[in-house]
């Protein structure tokens, strides 16, 4: 199997789907954003500003951006007019011209609320906050911006004074002032219109912000209102000054009575060429931070290019939270996604917010909307294939970051109600499985019948059909899709033969998961893979699916995600009838052999395997490898690493596809471990890795696998599970051999390392139940994990059956594999920390199982046995 050092996975189409749609239904709480402008005022700004920080003559500069070029891209693909600048200019003019106010409509798309930061200058020519109501679905909001208010005092008292004023009329101006910002702040706290304040000190004097020394303040007072008729004065640039407003404001907001601070916003990072840069980093605020724990601070623009920077500050502090807002569009493609990733390296997305910072211009919104979301998908679904996060934690992350996050801080009190797309319905906070349904059917006729699956304690793929108009019925009545199964489903032979000590009355029920639907086996049918439930809804603690998802959400407490990747080894065999019954025989041979091309001599066989790539790439399926293997008949073939449940549900759906398929060309495929007494063996191996952060670091991976190690013996009792299964168990066959131990690129070990925490699980064949299988080893990798258990084997680097006692003595190869069922069997019951993981009624019942098992294959002959179980698998 290829490495999977940065490899990308697969997941299911439906999963994939269901986070895009989160991504484009999801409602936007746009918390910094500024007023659109008059009509009127239209032409006084250049509009090649909607992608760019810079003015004057650089902006002339910007058509050679990346952030332009894109812009223009998608604006052109909006208006339908030709893909430059001067068509673009033209669609917009003829907007303009036309329904303004339509198109306007059309670039808030999508937007809930606006808080709307109204303090730019040219304030005049810019509409009201409440203007902008019409065009979104609830009420805007305003955010203050302190430094205007300081700025509008200063004028009205400095046009009261003149120079001639004497000093303490000055002072008097000075208290004054206080008294008057006090108010105003005062005021807005308890305006429900305000919902936040804002600084753009970075712009003035920096982010370092100082503590307040109020005779400089007084003093830098005294100097403007002194000169006030000399001074064209339109904003603060004394430290001093700017110094005091800031902190004032915050010890406003702090001392208020409300439980319910009103946030402080402050402008960081990326900005026109009136900020300095070097002080623009948000690590200047760290002490104001921490002088005002109980001020919630937002930290805008995502820093740019501080990112990790408000990432940190957002992840340690409480009253800190992220923006990451203007980014979009202000900066390519790469660059966002560059900054979604930085920001969720470190802070929780709990702490992150979303924001246009729209301007003058409804194009600058409705670019950042689509880029947002573009971006948005792009990282997420990324995430999502390499098993990082879980498709349902990515859509709680996009409803966080775009609604719920503004709608908490902001005490907003909005009902999230996700957008209307393609006349469906809003179906809540997360996809239903009438969603999920609609979305996996898009663009396919409907299917005659739909495949509820499980595996059961023999490994045998059992299911129950339901006729989709049936099926869709009960979904669009409101009613369960669940069904009813007996109690003994977990006491069952191969034959139906019951466990003795297993009544056949009580029944569960069976709920299939809709995020597993896949198309197939068979054409005219879909699939879902269930778990069983007690009718109160309780897990069924006997279920083989559920007890791998426990695994991997004790896993997750733990810190640890993981990918799996299963080897397929299946042997195609000649259907023989005679008088009696089917046998199977070998192929025609053509000099079959590991990895040669001469099986493609054989058109049928050929076919067929082309056959089960393509029907497995219309399914989302898609084969890394395919290739011979030793024995005549016998290939392999490679399915991608997936999250757990999926790549164990992708598993069993690849056999039932490839099985039909065979069937139809007239073959017969069999995972029987040893079908030919003197060829190679048939196994299931498992590739795994550890895919959250820490999984590279042989910190974690090396006690994980030690805890399988120290298990090993235990787990190959659901690995190796059938007699048959130790017909194929041999040393110095790369069958993964009889010792326990481990080694570097080595075949004959029952672990073998590749590379980092990716390693491949050799002890397993087709006739385990991988969900019983693989959440054993889980479960043993993630005792090894809590326990720090030591990785006291040494890397093998040679055949273990070669070793000399002395070697076994230095690399710790002292134990055994099991050598037989049994033994096994034996290994499981006295594992007592497995036991306890797996549950003690599983143990007992899987045991009491398998012993009957083995009591019906006993009473068998060698070739009647050989047969029975390639009938079955």
């Amino acid at each position: 199997m290829t490495s999977w050092v940065g490899v990308r996975s697969t997941v299911t189409s439906t999963q994939l789907d269901a986070v895009a749609r989160a991504i484009r239904t999801t409602p936007i709480i746009d918390n910094h954003a500024h007023p659109l402008l008059k009509p009127e005022s239209l032409g006084k700004h250049p509009l090649l500003s909607i992608t760019t920080e810079a003015s004057g003559d650089a902006i002339d500069a910007t058509t050679a951006s990346l952030p332009h070029i894109r812009g223009v891209r998608q604006l052109a693909t909006v208006l339908k007019c030709g893909f430059n600048w001067t068509s673009v200019v033209a669609a917009i003019e003829e907007k303009r011209v036309g329904s303004y106010e339509d198109w306007t409509a059309e670039c808030l798309d999508g937007i809930e609320t606006i808080l709307v930061d109204d303090g730019l200058d040219n304030g005049d020519d810019a509409q009201a906050c409440s203007w902008h109501d019409d065009f979104v679905r609830s009420k805007c909001k305003r955010i203050v911006r302190v430094e205007k208010v300081a700025a509008d005092i200063i004028k009205k008292l400095g046009r009261a004074c003149d120079s001639s004023s004497p000093s303490d009329v000055v002072d008097d101006a000075f208290d004054e002032f206080l008294q008057q910002f006090d108010a105003h702040v005062l005021a807005a706290i308890e305006d429900p219109d305000v919902v936040g304040f804002k600084s753009v000190i970075c712009y003035r004097t920096g982010l370092d912000i100082k503590a307040v020394d109020e005779d400089a303040a007084r003093e830098a007072f005294g100097e403007i209102i002194s000169n006030f008729a000399l001074l064209d004065f339109e904003s603060l640039d004394q430290e001093s000054l700017n110094d005091l407003v800031v902190h004032r404001t915050a010890s406003l907001i702090r001392d208020c009575a409300s439980r319910q601070k009103k946030p402080f916003q402050f402008h960081t990072g990326l900005g026109d060429n009136d900020l300095t840069m070097s002080k623009a980093s948000p690590s200047h605020l760290q002490d104001f931070i921490r002088a005002f724990p109980t001020v919630p601070i937002v930290l805008l623009h995502a820093s740019y290019p501080f990112t990790r920077e408000a990432g940190y500050l957002a992840s340690v502090y409480e009253n800190v939270y992220a923006d990451i807002g203007e980014v979009f569009p202000a900066i390519s493609q790469d660059g966002q996604e560059q900054v979604l990733r930085q920001i969720l390296e470190l802070c929780p997305w709990t702490k992150i917010l979303w924001s246009s910072d729209g301007h003058w211009f409804p194009e600058t919104y409705l670019l950042a909307i689509l880029q947002m979301r573009e971006v948005f998908e792009t990282v997420l679904s990324d995430y999502v294939r390499r098993g990082h996060i879980g498709w349902k934690a990515a859509i709680e992350l996009v409803r966080d970051v775009l609604f719920m996050n503004s709608n908490r801080l902001y005490h907003l009190g909005l009902k999230f109600s996700q957008l209307q797309e393609e006349s469906e319905v809003d179906l809540g906070p997360f996809p239903s499985d009438v969603e999920l349904l609609q979305v996996f059917l898009k663009n396919q006729s409907p299917p005659d019948f739909v495949r509820i699956c499980w595996n059961d304690f023999t490994a045998s793929p059992r299911m129950r059909m339901v006729p989709f108009r049936k099926f869709l019925s009960l979904l669009n009545e409101g009613k369960s899709t669940d069904i009813g199964i007996t109690k003994a489903v977990f006491g069952l032979l191969q034959n139906d033969k019951l466990l003795p000590s297993v009544p056949a009355t009580g029944e569960y029920r069976l709920h299939p998961d809709f995020s597993s639907l896949m198309k197939g086996p068979t054409e005219g049918h879909i699939s879902m893979y269930a778990e069983f439930r007690e009718h109160s809804g309780a897990r069924v603690p006997l279920c083989p699916r559920s007890l791998l998802q426990r695994a991997v959400e004790l896993g997750l407490t733990h810190g640890l995600t993981f990918l799996l990747g299963f080897e397929i080894e299946f042997m195609l065999l000649d259907r023989v009838d005679d008088s009696t019954a089917t046998r199977y025989a070998t192929l025609a041979t053509d000099g079959h052999a590991w990895s040669v091309a001469r099986y493609f001599a054989d058109p049928k066989v050929s076919q067929l395997l082309r056959d089960m790539v393509s029907e497995l790439d219309d399914m989302g399926i898609y084969v890394e490898q395919l290739h011979a293997e030793s024995a005549t008949g016998q290939f392999e073939l490679i399915l991608p690493p997936l999250p757990p449940i999926a790549a164990v549900d992708t598993l069993l759906h690849t056999r039932d596809v490839m099985f039909a398929l065979a069937t139809a060309a007239g073959f017969k495929i069999t995972l029987h471990p040893k079908p030919l007494t003197n060829a190679c063996g048939t196994a299931s191996h498992a590739h795994m890795s550890i895919s959250s952060i820490t999984g590279a670091d042989p910190k974690v991976y090396e006690p994980f696998y030690a805890g399988v190690l120290k298990h090993l013996r235990g787990i190959t009792a659901f690995t190796y599970s059938n007699p048959a299964s130790f017909e194929r168990l041999s040393d110095s066959s790369w069958a993964g051999g009889r010792w326990v131990t481990w080694g570097t690129q080595n075949r004959e070990t029952a672990l073998r390392k590749i590379e980092g925490s990716h390693w491949e699980f050799k002890c397993m064949d087709g006739l385990a139940n991988p969900y019983f299988a693989m959440a054993a080893v889980l479960f043993a990798g993630i005792h090894g994990v809590a326990a720090n258990e030591r990785l006291v084997w040494g890397d093998c680097e040679i055949d273990p059956a070669r070793l000399t006692d002395n070697d076994r003595k230095e690399l710790n190869v002292s134990q055994m594999l099991p050598a037989s069922v049994d033994e096994a069997l034996a290994a499981l019951k006295a594992d007592d920390d497995l036991v306890k993981y797996l549950s003690p009624e599983l143990v007992e019942r899987y045991i009491a199982v398998k012993e009957l098992e083995l009591a019906f294959l006993r009473d068998m002959g060698d070739e009647e046995r050989r047969q029975w179980i390639m009938e079955r698998y």
